[in-house]
């Protein structure tokens, strides 16, 4: 019996493969790749379903368009792809008015103008809830895969971890409803608690894909991965896919955490690091690589050893990383 995501993929890997010599990365990474008489092709497809991935009371439909499309291209991040094109599906549920549409897609067309990839197709349908299908298909002659990790590698985290999560948290806490409880740019009379965690707000409603990082990561990394389900999941599936095991070092991940998350900690209660490694939506990338080869950009946070799982050091002991973002668990 299925009864995990992680379970599902895997079940899913081995049901669908084929041999194709069109295929050169099946299920299982951030991106398919797909061999192609120049450089492979790297296609990959992300859901954002209401009342699973976001909730209308917290964004406004632009955020809504504006975030799936940035999540979606993310996986090409990862895989350190240039975008080549987009295909989005919609399922768009009566009670959305057309102004609601407007703005959706105005956000979805920000995004693909900011991150390069051009939206050329799709489908429109009715349903119960909003939903938006993102299919991206990027380039990159050799792409960057989960496997690959050594041991001996440094763990490297490109971008922020925790404050997406924060974000939430913070509007839940206080209440927030409809479009106009937060304003887009916190102004000069915004009470000083709001004030402070608006970056962390601005993190999960307007996420960015790491898109030049990753691909100044190729050539340097051994392997990533984007970070999506929370850095604890995401670094088990990384250890998985190497069969290797690899090590977060506690203050070295606390060094790296952005001065916002810590104000998020002393606001709402709640660890900071607990944030980073069991928050997801940051679509950051984690990635291993040589010491001598890591790009400025990219912050130390852990080693590669032999072995399997993934694992907290913190300076006495090694703790198993646990949490994260699981659709089967939810």
């Amino acid at each position: 019996m299925v009864s995990s995501e992680r379970e599902l993929i895997s079940l899913l890997g081995e049901r669908f493969a084929w041999p194709s010599a069109d295929v050169r990365l099946g299920i299982g990474d951030d991106a398919a790749v797909l061999a192609t008489q120049h450089e492979p092709l790297v296609v990959s497809v992300d859901a954002s379903v209401e009342g699973v991935h976001f909730d209308l009371e917290y964004l406004t439909a632009e955020d809504v368009g504006y975030r799936s499309f940035q999540a979606a291209v993310s996986d090409l991040a990862a895989m350190g792809a240039h975008p080549v094109a987009a295909l989005s599906a919609l399922v768009l549920p009566r009670q959305l008015s057309s102004e609601a549409i407007d703005q959706l897609t105005l956000g979805q067309a920000q995004a693909s103008r900011e991150t390069g990839c051009p939206v050329v197709g799709g489908n429109v349908a009715r349903g119960r809830e909003l939903s938006i299908t993102t299919t991206v298909i990027g380039r990159a002659p050799e792409p960057l895969q989960r496997r690959g990790a050594r041991p001996g590698d440094q763990v490297w985290l490109v971008g922020n971890v925790g404050l997406a999560a924060a974000g939430l948290s913070y509007l839940r806490l206080r209440g927030a409803r409809g479009a106009r409880a937060w304003p887009a740019r916190v102004h000069a009379r915004t009470r000083a608690s709001d004030a402070a965690l608006a970056p962390c707000v601005e993190a999960w409603r307007r996420p960015r894909a790491r898109l030049a990082e990753g691909l100044e990561l190729v050539g340097r990394a051994s392997a990533a991965i984007d970070l999506s389900d929370g850095l604890a999941s995401d670094a088990r599936q990384l250890a998985s896919a190497s069969g290797v095991r690899l090590v977060i070092e506690r203050e070295r991940l606390r060094a790296a955490l952005p001065p916002a998350l810590c104000v998020a900690q002393a606001q709402l209660r709640r660890s900071a690091l607990r944030f980073a490694l069991e928050g997801g939506e940051d679509y950051a990338l984690l990635a291993t690589g040589p010491s001598a080869r890591r790009p400025a950009f990219a912050l130390p946070i852990g080693h590669v050893e032999r072995g399997r799982g993934a694992f907290l050091d913190d300076g006495a002991r090694l703790g198993v990383l646990r949490g994260g973002f699981d659709h089967l668990k939810r």
